[in-house]
């Protein structure tokens, strides 16, 4: 059912069921229910919970194995959950009961939608099994439509997170119970919301949308699920709720193609870019040939451009430096899994309120709603895979199958710019051109690249890159030693002082852009056992000082064409954030915004 807005929530507060706003916000439907809130618990240490048939229990019936409540979404390691136990738990059991939405129909069918579960997970509902999915990061569905009953359903959720297999995708969770360096404390199960959502058996079933910048016109792949030969698809471009275009085809196939000139009318064209994050509403509708609406899906799409001409990355067919901070998404209460909307929402407006005009989400697929976010706000992103630290045949498949899940589900956001597959050379070796990894790096490049021709794509990010669109290099060093190394394109692309190659065996710069993709990570203020910093200062002015040192040398470089500063927020023991992990600012935000976009009108002049 239909959700009530909630009232400006609070970024501390969580409102019942927590996350109460629309999970997929660029593919919306009105009637949707969400299953977020208390469900039954249980830790299943010896994995006794298959033999023992705990997919059968039924929440409130004794005996029950379910001998928790736990608060969904939140990871039962955070204290958000109700639980908060961080040690290793590796399997554990979710239930609850639920009526379907009062939408349902005869002849409609019902889709169970979990946003993310990490990292494998089974699903049941009354005794039957309807789903299973490996991969923490991406959201899956099962349709439900012929085992649910209109009143007293049980749907029972077994995940599994192996918490020392180094060849899963994890990211920054890490394989020890106590967190320490850069490596912070897991997320296991449920970590994004469940819901339910009654569809037409005939309805739209999936949209990729790639906005033409250059023709002025968005092309647009509809992919309908029971297809009706005799249906027609009508689409309507509105902005700010006046009508841009309008345009219908003929449905002849289960995928159908479609382009749409935006300029009809004589209505001029409004790019997307963070300092104008225009959008366009989109309106599908599915209709029978009596005009009957089979089915309606509401999204939103932002016409933007980002390519590479020579050393140079163009946003919108003009120069654009990128200011962008490293975030890690963590948050203290929820882990992986943000208490409210606004707390999503609040990350990316202090970002901007310091100057920046983009993130690396480091190590992390963040939630959809994030993403919204920065659409609307106009923040680039650069979208980042959850890396394994272990390389093997399963970690391959494993990283190639939930890699295109992740391009998959975020192909539609105007917002990002970049992908990264790997980071730092997570798990693999690239010290020969004859390791199975080189070929690795160079396989997710290419399969990146043939899954989207819109973005810029890194084989590697920081070091060894194998084939990349941009040179990004991490470099910790001293003002002076920037400013020193960054000098010329030439000077920047051998090795850095702790001897890794910027380039991987049999791989060579070719004159792409560069990038100090990770840089600074000043640390001060922290109060924390066991703190962690790049380097440290002691005060407020001294980390101005030092803060502005660092970002002049590198905005003064004739060879970088933007960068990237380690971190926006401290998390846990790595406390380098500009901000404390309670979004708690270390320094004045105007005093950091005057730093972080120094040299913006020259760049812009010389350009």
């Amino acid at each position: 059912m239909r959700q009530a807005r909630p009232k400006k929530p609070s970024t501390t507060a969580v409102t019942s069921p927590p996350r109460p706003e629309y999970p997929r916000p660029q593919f919306r439907r009105t009637a949707w229910q969400n299953l977020n809130g208390t469900w039954c618990f249980a830790f299943d240490d010896e994995d006794r919970g298959r033999s023992q048939h705990w997919e059968r229990a039924v929440p409130g019936h004794n005996p029950t194995p379910f001998d928790r409540q736990i608060i969904v979404p939140f990871p039962y390691q955070a204290p958000l959950s109700g639980i908060g136990d961080r040690s290793f738990h590796d399997v554990c059991w979710y239930a609850r009961t639920f009526d379907a939405p009062s939408e349902c129909r005869p002849g409609n069918r019902l889709l169970l939608h979990f946003g993310a579960v990490d990292y494998r997970a089974s699903i049941w509902l009354n005794g039957e099994h309807v789903a299973e999915h490996e991969g923490g990061h991406t959201p899956f569905t099962a349709d439900i439509s012929d085992v649910v009953r209109p009143l007293g359903n049980t749907l029972i959720v077994r995940a599994e997170d192996p918490s020392e297999d180094l060849t899963i995708p994890r990211g920054k969770q890490y394989w020890k119970e106590q967190s320490e360096h850069i490596f912070y404390t897991r997320t296991t199960g449920i970590w994004q919301t469940v819901w339910l959502e009654p569809v037409p058996a005939t309805r739209i079933d999936r949209l990729r949308l790639t906005p033409d910048l250059d023709n002025k016109a968005l092309h647009m792949e509809v992919s309908v699920a029971g297809t009706r030969r005799d249906a027609s698809l009508s689409a309507t471009v509105t902005r700010n709720g006046s009508a841009v275009a309008t345009s219908s085809i003929d449905l002849e196939a289960d995928t159908t193609s479609m382009d749409i000139s935006l300029l009809s009318g004589g209505v001029p064209l409004l790019c997307w870019s963070p300092e104008e994050p225009n959008l366009y509403d989109l309106e599908l509708d599915l209709i029978d040939n009596e005009g009957n609406s089979l089915d309606r899906v509401e999204s939103y799409f932002g016409v933007r451009k980002v390519e590479v001409r020579g050393n140079t990355v163009f946003l919108n067919n003009r120069p654009y430096y990128q200011r962008l901070v490293l975030d890690q998404g963590y948050f203290p209460q929820g882990l992986l899994a943000a208490p409210s909307d606004a707390d999503l929402r609040r990350d990316i407006q202090l970002a901007k309120s310091m100057g920046f005009n983009g993130a690396r989400k480091h190590q992390k697929v963040e939630d959809p709603r994030w993403l919204f976010w920065a659409d609307r706000l106009g923040f680039l992103v650069w979208g980042e895979m959850a890396n394994a630290y272990q390389f093997s045949v399963d970690y391959a498949r494993r990283m190639a199958s939930e890699w295109q899940d992740v391009i998959a589900r975020d192909f539609n956001h105007p917002s990002i710019i970049v992908w990264v597959p790997i980071n730092e050379s997570s798990g693999i070796r690239a010290s020969a051109p004859a390791e199975p990894e080189v070929d690795h790096l160079l396989g997710l490049y290419h399969l990146t690249r043939s899954l989207d021709r819109t973005r810029l794509v890194l084989s590697n990010e920081g070091w060894e890159h194998a084939r990349s669109d941009l040179c990004t290099v991490h470099d910790y060093a001293d003002p002076s030693e920037l400013v020193e190394r960054y000098a010329s394109g030439e000077s920047s692309v051998d090795r850095l002082p702790g001897g890794r190659a910027i380039y991987c065996a049999g791989h060579a710069y070719r004159g792409e852009p560069i990038v100090v993709s990770e840089f600074g990570g000043i640390a001060f203020s922290s109060g924390h056992s066991g703190a962690w910093g790049y380097t440290t200062v002691s005060d407020e002015q001294q980390f101005l000082d030092r803060y502005n040192e660092l970002v002049s040398a590198l905005v003064q470089s004739p060879a970088v064409s933007g960068f990237c500063y380690t971190q926006l927020t401290d998390v846990e023991q790595e406390v380098n954030g500009l901000l404390t992990a309670a979004r708690t600012p270390k320094a004045d935000l105007s005093r950091i915004k005057a730093i972080t976009t120094q040299g913006e009108i020259a760049q812009s002049l010389a350009a």
